[in-house]
């Protein structure tokens, strides 16, 4: 799983390099397929229960699961890009925001920022003997204090020889409920994060969640897994809490 994670973290590095105001997801998507095979593995979302992409590409108002298209991105634009592989058997689930241009609303730019806040705030919850409860009410309790709200329809998960494995990791919760971490779990920590409210529905195709009220949303993800100290991030080699 540490090569899978260090493929798939090359992989976004390079695409999170494409985006530029012209460009389109499609381009990325294409070339999100080319680095994975390259490296000797396989999109783990093409073709998963039908859907038809190597990323998953959510704009503005997706929260995720947004299909590639030729529409270019414009300047300003909150781009979220989620990427799942497989390597030898074993996956890897990664997923990151941007302001394309790097410049945009600044209420958008801070959302991006706290959106990645978050993920750390429940990373630092990783640890053995701890509950997935502390990494979920860390989350949540970031993001409400920063004024955004927590998708409840979505959220983390084992993951393993399957791309979804349990347990279910939820960005919101009480701390102390919920499973007890032991060392040789792996699961994502993946905040979706709402500029207003967090009900959603389901695009016309069957996929793209969006926000009822189209405020915007950032997604941040990586794969961790519970060690005997301090947890590792399998989609970030060589970091740490």
């Amino acid at each position: 799983m540490r090569r899978a994670g260090a493929l798939l973290h090359q992989v976004l590095e390079e695409l999170r390099a494409m985006i530029v105001p012209g460009v389109t997801t499609n381009d990325i998507d294409r070339m999100a397929e080319k680095l994975i095979r390259g490296g000797g593995a396989i999109p783990s979302s093409k073709g998963y229960e039908g859907f038809p992409a190597s990323i998953c590409a959510s704009l503005n108002d997706q929260v995720v699961h947004g299909f590639p298209n030729d529409k270019p991105l414009n300047e300003g634009d909150l781009i979220s890009i989620d990427c799942t592989l497989v390597l030898d058997d074993w996956q890897a689930d990664s997923a990151f925001s941007v302001v394309v241009g790097g410049h945009g609303d600044p209420q958008a730019e801070k959302l991006v920022r706290v959106t990645e806040e978050c993920f750390w705030k429940g990373l630092e919850q990783v640890h053995e003997g701890n509950r997935l409860g502390d990494v979920s009410h860390a989350v949540q309790e970031h993001a409400e204090k920063n004024g955004f709200s927590v998708i409840r329809d979505y959220c983390g998960h084992g993951i393993g020889r399957e791309m979804h494995e349990d347990p279910s990791v939820p960005n919101y919760g009480r701390p102390g409920r919920g499973v007890r971490l032991k060392p040789g779990m792996v699961f994502t920590i993946e905040p979706m994060i709402a500029m207003k409210n967090w009900p959603i529905y389901i695009d016309t195709n069957g996929w793209t969640a969006i926000t009822r009220d189209h405020g915007w949303c950032s997604h941040h993800e990586h794969t961790v897994v519970v060690t005997t100290g301090d947890p590792e991030i399998l989609t970030l080699p060589g970091a740490r809490v």
